[in-house]
């Protein structure tokens, strides 16, 4: 069987390092880049010993699949060309700016039978797939999620930036519809949402607190069940 050929979109914060996680993938050759600054995208091809795109038609005509790791404002339009080209997609989250974006890309790949998954990295996290061996049945669940700032990521805000991470969590945690939603935030210092807080309460009477921020002094990572 022959290996997929793979290629990243986008090399920038987040994309270099799709493009060194694809290098190392043994069921799959990573063949090439593809950027708007052609630049970048000739010292990556370079480095990896790889072709750099000068456009997307030219991806689609020698790959299989590709990472998206273009900003989110994008995502929309380069996914759905490369999808109706027939090429599988890896799409950084979060996925589109809205529902009905995510939607017809669900459409697209249905018709033309091409696979699209969202980077949702937090399932692969090793304390969470742990959990995959034991039956949960949480009643509270608190989440905190601080970063400091980093201009990357500012086109949306800091719940599809941060907090998607832990709403996709929770949703796999509690088998239960959601009941109720509660949630506040305000922009700090970028144009959108830079701090929030989300109470969701699940008609089995489980309650998840979550709380994002990309202003905070101190990172943190922290998940608890109860």
């Amino acid at each position: 069987m022959s290996k997929l050929k793979t290629a990243v979109v986008g090399v920038g914060a987040l994309g270099r390092h799709h493009l060194r996680w694809m290098s190392q993938l043994d069921d799959s050759e990573l063949v090439g880049v593809f950027d708007l600054d052609q630049k970048r995208c000739s010292e990556y091809a370079d480095e990896y010993k790889i072709k750099a795109f000068d456009s997307l038609a030219q991806l689609a005509d020698e790959v299989d699949a590709v990472s998206i790791v273009v900003p989110t404002t994008a995502h929309f339009e380069i996914a759905s060309h490369l999808i109706q080209e027939g090429v599988h997609c890896l799409i950084e989250k979060p996925v589109t700016l809205n529902l009905e974006q995510a939607q017809e890309l669900i459409t697209l790949a249905d018709k033309h039978n091409v696979k699209v998954t969202v980077g949702q990295i937090e399932r692969f996290n090793p304390a969470v797939a742990a959990l995959s061996k034991t039956e949960l049945k949480p009643s509270f669940i608190e989440a905190h999620r601080l970063a400091g700032f980093d201009p990357r990521g500012t086109d949306v805000a800091v719940i599809l930036d941060l907090m998607i991470h832990d709403i996709d969590l929770v949703l796999s945690f509690v088998d239960s519809p959601i009941k109720d939603i509660q949630a506040s935030g305000v922009a700090v210092i970028s144009d959108m949402i830079d701090i929030a807080n989300a109470r969701l309460t699940f008609e089995n009477g489980c309650v998840a607190n979550l709380t994002a921020s990309r202003i905070s002094l101190n990172p943190m990572r922290k998940l608890r069940l109860f």
